[in-house]
């Protein structure tokens, strides 16, 4: 891609990142992230009307009377946006490639915390781990972030979730909300995800396409191509058998996903290629904030 092309590209996604989060999502942003953890400020004297759980015995039992610990409200949060760049990425047979939507929504993402005074960062990943731009904030950080994702040159291979997962473990000790954007076309990282989900903020948004839960409504012989592999393979689509056969898989292979995320507690963002995220990403702030209502 050309440079001036690049460009206007992440113009285009800057400008229609801020209108949607200032407009759609700077309020639930802080509704569903802020003030979710608390940081240690000090030791004080116990005052009458202060919760005996927040008693330090230890402190206490040196200094004869009773001391409390202080806590403040832990205003600056880390995002960590885990984008998947392999070739299955570039894939979409609606109005946008899943990559476009990736770029798009890493975009609302970034803004969406460097409004709040949080840090940003990235991790690409294909087979392996491609890039990784430690947390900072600033909005030429993310016009970085941005370009990156967008101008990958992709080397191709197979996705490898789980070593994506366990680069971020070692570089990311500090707990973080983590965004994992990915089409999921990789069967071995169930472990590692949820020993991710232990420690940060997990929410994997999963991008596809319409075909990957339906065969296309078309008569006659079409060749299929993995777009990781490369490998080729003939589907009749005359045969109504196969066609039901596919949808069958494809549906028992997706709701033991979702069931997989419930079961490691990550909000799951379900989005497809055509291009319509408004209403998934609305639907999940409000799910997320009856749940942390509930706590």
């Amino acid at each position: 891609m050309a440079g001036r092309e690049i460009l206007k590209k992440i113009r285009k996604i800057e400008i229609q990142s801020k209108k949607l989060v200032n407009q759609l999502f700077a309020g639930e942003y802080r509704s569903v992230f802020k003030g979710q953890g608390l940081e240690f400020q000090e030791v004080r004297e116990y005052q009458p009307g202060d919760e005996i759980r927040s008693i330090d015995w230890n402190v206490t039992a040196r200094l004869g009377h009773p001391y409390v610990k202080k806590y403040v409200e832990e205003r600056q949060r880390t995002i960590i946006l885990l984008v998947d760049v392999s070739a299955s990425l570039a894939y979409g047979s609606l109005k946008k490639t899943k990559n476009e939507i990736a770029a798009e929504l890493a975009a609302i993402l970034a803004f969406s915390a460097i409004q709040n005074n949080d840090l940003a960062g990235l991790l690409l990943f294909s087979g392996r781990v491609e890039k990784y731009i430690p947390p900072k904030k600033g909005k030429k950080h993310v016009l970085r972030i941005i370009r990156e994702i967008i101008d990958y040159k992709k080397t191709g291979g197979e996705t490898d979730i789980a070593a994506a997962l366990k680069y971020l473990s070692r570089v990311q000790r500090k707990s973080a909300i983590v965004f994992l954007i990915s089409d999921f076309l990789d069967g071995d990282y169930a472990k590692q995800l949820a020993v991710l989900a232990r420690r940060h903020d997990l929410i994997p948004i999963w991008i596809r396409d319409r075909y990957e839960n339906a065969l296309p409504k078309y008569r006659g012989v079409m060749l299929t191509e993995d777009p990781e592999t490369g490998a080729l393979s003939p589907v009749d689509l005359s045969d109504k058998m196969v066609k039901n056969e596919y949808e069958r898989v494809a549906s028992e292979a997706a709701e033991k996903k979702r069931k997989y995320f419930l079961q490691i507690k990550a909000d799951l963002i379900e989005l497809s290629t055509d291009g319509n995220y408004l209403k998934p990403l609305n639907e999940f702030f409000k799910r997320r904030e009856k749940r942390l209502g509930r706590q």
